[in-house]
């Protein structure tokens, strides 16, 4: 048995092994950081949402998706909310959204960012991204009746649209044209994998987006497509045993991106709280009529609730906490979050009751420790509920959210 060694390999597979060798050794850093971020966003809208197993996999409220940074047509517009080109780049709609996409970046972002250097790959994913974001807003023709084909791009009405999809379809277009414009210098396995080898992923990815026409955002997607081959063409790549010099400008750029990335959740925080405009009202509402009675029905039994208990912790009059409690274990289900914390109210109900009762029992110490405990644990869950009231209870209609005073 001979061990073969590189030096006894022809010399089309030394190179392509020095080659591989020299692209798979550089690291993939902001890889890991967008996945990380991506990751991130997602929690935190899933706690925004109540944390429900149910939403991972039917979506978001509409309120959560826009409060976040979605992107929809009215708000850039009418509302001059430009950061909405920028945020939908790290924001999902569910649970298998979310996965599909980061697992794609896991593929295929090392790669770029390996040929490319860090810098570059910054501008790829967030250039690509934001031009996918825009050619999605230039086209949606509100009643519009588009054709079989036509349908394929234009979207007849104003949905939130998210995801990084654009800038992973960025990220494929980057590799497609690397692999033909560097065609006569790539080994043999990397001829395969990139240039027309990318046409298949491309081909498949558009067949399913076609079929998936009525909620995937085909013009997002082609939008980075598109920007991330003309940025290709332009662009130079870090070749086997170059130093890692890279030039100003690509750093000042690459700061460029990630200031304008920091500066657009900026002002997603500024206005999380904004009521949504009339106008997207009315849309959302006929999608919430079937829950609408239900919430009535929850907001008064959380309000006489809450009446209750100052009542109880104030003057000590216990009359209306039975039918307070009543009403509340009556009151139609919404989701898990309200569920949690309307048994959260129900519990201190009854606490602050038992505590009222028993005024002959203890020092007035221990009564007033209990008052305090009682207090600050309303408090506590009075900031749970205006949590909820802001978030998901926007997708019931709520519009304005007025704060739960302490009864300190």
């Amino acid at each position: 048995m001979v061990a073969v060694t590189p030096a006894t390999l022809p010399l089309h597979e030394r190179y392509a092994m020095s080659y591989a060798r020299a692209v798979l050794s550089r690291p993939y850093i902001f890889t890991i950081v967008f996945l990380v971020a991506n990751l991130f966003v997602f929690m935190l809208m899933w706690e925004s949402s109540g944390m429900s197993s149910s939403v991972l996999w039917t979506g978001f409220p509409e309120g959560v998706l826009l409060a976040f940074g979605a992107k929809t047509n009215y708000l850039i517009h009418h509302e001059h909310q430009y950061w909405r080109f920028v945020t939908p780049i790290f924001i999902h709609v569910n649970l298998p959204h979310v996965l599909i996409n980061m697992y794609s970046l896991w593929v295929i972002g090392p790669w770029v960012e390996k040929l490319y250097g860090s810098a570059k790959f910054v501008v790829f994913w967030v250039a690509t991204g934001i031009a996918g974001v825009v050619a999605s807003y230039l086209t949606v023709v509100e009643g519009s009746h588009p054709g079989l084909i036509a349908s394929f791009l234009i979207k007849r009405s104003d949905e939130p649209s998210a995801g990084a999809s654009g800038a992973l379809f960025g990220l494929v277009g980057v590799l497609f044209v690397f692999g033909i414009k560097y065609r006569h210098e790539l080994p043999e396995g990397f001829k395969r994998a990139f240039g027309t080898g990318m046409l298949p992923i491309i081909m498949i990815n558009l067949f399913i987006g076609y079929l998936g026409r009525g909620f995937i955002d085909n013009a997002a997607h082609l939008g980075g497509l598109a920007s991330g081959a003309i940025l290709a063409l332009a662009v130079d790549y870090r070749r086997p045993g170059e130093k890692p010099v890279v030039a100003t400008t690509w750093h000042a750029l690459q700061v460029a991106c990630i200031i304008l990335v920091a500066a657009s959740f900026l002002k997603t925080v500024q206005h999380f709280r904004d009521p949504l405009p009339s106008s997207l009202v009315q849309e959302v509402t006929p999608a919430v009529d079937a829950q609408s009675s239900k919430y009535v029905s929850f907001a008064k039994a959380m309000n006489d609730g809450q009446d209750a208990f100052y009542l109880t912790l104030k003057a000590h009059n216990i009359d209306h906490i039975d039918p307070a409690v009543k009403q509340l274990e009556t009151t139609p289900s919404l989701d898990p979050k309200a569920d949690e914390i309307r048994d959260g109210l129900k519990a201190l109900l009854i606490r602050a009751k038992t505590a009222t009762e028993n005024t002959n029992a203890g020092t007035a110490r221990s009564k007033q420790d209990e008052q305090n405990r009682l207090a600050n644990d309303f408090s506590e869950w009075s900031k749970q509920y205006n949590g909820w009231l802001k978030t998901t209870g926007r997708s019931y209609g709520i519009i304005e959210v007025m704060e739960t005073p302490s009864p300190n």
